[in-house]
């Protein structure tokens, strides 16, 4: 048992755990897949399409912004937020050269 782990996670994880976090809420996903490419979606467009108050369309988009999945830009009084999704692609790599590594030390043959 690898218990090295048990009471912090290592430098170059937060930034996994920021993203899974934010992933692990329905709202959130529903958010990031209401993007076209190259889109950019106001806090107002977000908060009248879907079906919670603004302040929490505010906490999900915050969220999302913290993970590193949305950058919010300024235009004038209103705030747009664009799919940055590069941390999300170096999260999801992380996690799977993770699990090869430790399919390929327990002898496990991949498909």
């Amino acid at each position: 048992m690898n218990t090295q782990y048990l009471q912090s996670l290592p430098d170059d994880w937060e930034a996994v755990a920021r993203v899974f976090s934010a992933l692990g809420d329905a709202t959130r996903q529903k958010i990031l897949l209401l993007f076209e490419p190259g889109e950019s979606i106001s806090l107002k467009s977000l908060a009248e399409l879907l079906p919670l108050s603004r302040t929490a369309v505010t906490h999900h988009v915050t969220t999302l912004v913290r993970a590193g999945l949305l950058q919010p830009s300024k235009r004038g009084r209103e705030v747009y937020y664009s799919l940055d999704l590069e941390l999300a692609i170096e999260a999801l790599d992380k996690v799977r050269t993770y699990a090869a590594e430790m399919l390929a030390a327990s002898g496990v043959q991949r498909p």
